[in-house]
């Protein structure tokens, strides 16, 4: 059996900044056209940040989950996605969750990764709003 191809680690914002910044501006900022002030939301700093990376240490996806519950900033380079690098990252990020004390988890889903969340417990919720002029629907998961 060999050795997976990346891994996953909890960040340190301070620590890890540019490294997570490196994937959320390749996939948020430049592929899909988020306005940077709304990336750079000022909740990082108190957030539980994850990072994948790849065999040469070099990130390729990231995740975030807030104090209030939220899961966000989930992101995967192009070249990684469909590899279970999304998974691992939500993976990681919910057993994480489970040994903290957080209130229901609950994302904004774009709407082309509902089955994915789905797949992973949450449930849509409410109706199709958007952000960065991306629709998106809110999905909670209940422990």
């Amino acid at each position: 059996m060999s050795e997976p191809a990346f891994s996953i680690r909890r960040a340190d914002w301070p620590e890890d900044e540019a490294l997570l910044k490196l994937v959320r501006m390749r996939v948020f900022i430049e592929e899909q056209q988020v306005p940077k002030e709304l990336e750079w939301d000022g909740e990082d700093h108190q957030a539980l940040q994850f990072l994948a990376l790849d065999a040469e240490q070099r990130p390729i996806g990231t995740a975030r989950l807030l104090p209030s519950g939220q899961v966000g900033r989930m992101a995967v380079l192009k070249a990684w996605r469909n590899r279970g690098v999304g998974s691992a990252l939500l993976l990681r990020l919910l057993a994480e969750a489970a040994q903290g004390n957080y209130p229901e988890l609950f994302l904004h889903a774009q709407l082309t990764a509902l089955p994915f969340y789905q797949r992973h417990g949450f449930q849509a919720d409410g109706e199709v709003f958007y952000e960065a002029n991306i629709p998106h629907q809110r999905m909670t998961r209940r422990a």
